[in-house]
């Protein structure tokens, strides 16, 4: 279904492709080699079934920031499985979903497990797989590119469903040589950032057992 969709998307975005994001560092693509990096990212998007990530995640609010360290696991059919392995105070506490229920553990504390009778959006919107989804169903998406020092990234922008007050937009960045996504970032509706998912190992497409979801 989600193929089907973003082959749709990818020509409607196209003929929208100029359209920024926002921000002093960006730009729309303009030429013939900006445009075929995004439709690179488009087709690696398009071909996303699993993947397997090391990755920070960062939530702040006026409060100040709670970092943690992930281990990632995720299927485009909405199962996940989430590792956190620092901060020392809650390292080893592990939650999966095989899309019917979600189970909450911690490796550490024998007998430890919590059904989890719904899901949040805070936890979801960390995944790049629920990136997917929301830039598929957006009725406003918006494609641009970045030049930093790491190297010229596309990023992508879409709006996150609900009515949820600190979640709003989301926008990924992905390297325009490897195609692998470097940073995805959730807003609020003010533009502030709330969620930052921060990639340091991303695999695409690896073989994910079954019981990687389940407990």
């Amino acid at each position: 279904m989600f193929k089907k969709v973003l082959q749709i998307t990818i020509v409607l975005t196209l003929l929208a492709v100029f359209a920024a994001c926002g921000g002093s560092d960006l730009r729309g693509p303009t030429d013939t080699e900006e445009i075929s990096a995004f439709e690179r990212v488009q087709k690696m998007l398009m071909e996303l079934e699993t993947f397997r990530a090391i990755a920070t995640v960062e939530y702040r609010s006026n409060k100040g920031v709670n970092t943690y360290e992930t281990i990632q696991h995720a299927r485009i059919t909405g199962e996940y499985r989430v590792e956190v392995t620092a901060p020392e105070h809650v390292a080893g506490s592990v939650t999966t979903s095989d899309n019917k229920q979600i189970f909450q553990f911690n490796s550490r504390v024998n007998g430890s497990v919590n059904l989890l009778v719904s899901e949040t959006q805070e936890r979801s919107e960390i995944f790049l797989t629920s990136f997917i989804k929301n830039y598929l169903q957006s009725d406003e998406i918006s494609v641009s590119v970045s030049d930093m020092e790491e190297g010229v990234r596309t990023v992508l922008e879409a709006t996150v469903p609900g009515d949820h007050p600190y979640l709003s937009t989301a926008r990924l960045w992905v390297d325009n040589e490897s195609l692998v996504p470097v940073k995805l970032v959730v807003f609020d509706r003010d533009g502030t950032e709330r969620i930052v998912v921060t990639y340091h190992v991303f695999e695409k497409n690896v073989s994910l057992a079954d019981a990687l979801f389940t407990l």
